[in-house]
């Protein structure tokens, strides 16, 4: 004996295609806010990085950004390049926690907090400090990790302070390379907006002949493919081979390597090239 299903009332339809239809115009009106959230991210993401950063004698500079892969994961990264009053020359590179338009104008508050902080302090380590402490003030509650370097031309010196960021990857003419130590927690601090009276150590350097130092943010060196240390050596290997080319070059061979990682996040990579042509 054949069980049939007993008809559906016609008012029953017609509630049941009633909510069909409510839920099917919610659908849509959160993916057009999505949508709208999305492209204001871009634009925020587009707008406060700088359209090309300064040089100094001796020292060229150049990077390259690459957004999510997905529209939702944008916003975040960051990369800037300023002159100093006293002659220097500061460069900052760094990665907020999470995405969206929320991540975008929290980078730009740390982008800004740098620059004017960076006028304030010549140290590294201490404008990192000065900024981890203007971040704990914010409603926000989010953080960032980023490198600050400051270059100064009459001594050569390159000094560096970390606050959790991906270490530098550099490389000499002369055939010298390296990674800057991830094992030596003396020589990062955590990152920015997490605890307060944060000390940020600082390492430094005299640049000599041709020679390139290469940052990046982890969405370069870092996925479901590879680890960050995987990451790194394939930068690393770029770095060694493309010493001596222009800083331009090199910024859009190294972010190649996010194509390698299957990453989703943003990609960002900074190159200071000293000597040279």
């Amino acid at each position: 004996m054949s069980r049939r299903r007993p008809p559906s009332h016609p008012a029953d339809a017609h509630e049941l295609l009633g909510k069909l239809g409510e839920l099917t115009a919610r659908a849509l009106e959160h993916a057009e806010r999505q949508r709208a959230r999305v492209e204001l991210a871009m634009a925020l993401q587009r707008e406060l990085l700088p359209a090309a950063l300064p040089s100094l004698p001796g020292l060229r500079t150049a990077a390259r950004y690459a957004p999510a892969r997905h529209g939702l994961d944008i916003g975040g990264d960051w990369y800037d390049g300023f002159r100093l009053p006293d002659g220097t020359l500061g460069l900052t590179i760094g990665d907020v926690q999470g995405h969206d338009v929320e991540a975008a104008v929290f980078m730009g508050q740390v982008r800004i907090g740098l620059r004017a902080l960076a006028t304030a302090a010549s140290d590294p380590g201490e404008v990192l400090a000065r900024t981890n402490e203007l971040l704990l003030s914010l409603p926000d509650g989010l953080f960032a990790t980023c490198c600050f370097l400051r270059f100064d031309p009459a001594t050569r010196e390159l000094s560096v302070a970390r606050a959790g960021h991906v270490p530098a990857v550099w490389a000499a003419a002369d055939g010298r390379s390296g990674i800057e130590d991830t094992e030596d927690a003396v020589g990062v601090g955590l990152p920015l907006g997490i605890e307060p009276g944060e000390v940020y150590p600082v390492t430094r350097r005299r640049l000599s002949g041709t020679e390139a130092v290469v940052l990046v943010t982890d969405g370069v060196v870092e996925g479901p493919a590879f680890s960050l240390d995987t990451g790194l050596e394939h930068v690393l290997r770029l770095v060694r081979a493309g010493v001596g080319a222009e800083p331009e070059e090199l910024a859009g061979r190294v972010l190649e390597v996010a194509d390698l990682t299957g990453h989703q996040d943003d990609a960002a990579v900074l190159v200071l090239c000293h000597g040279g042509p």
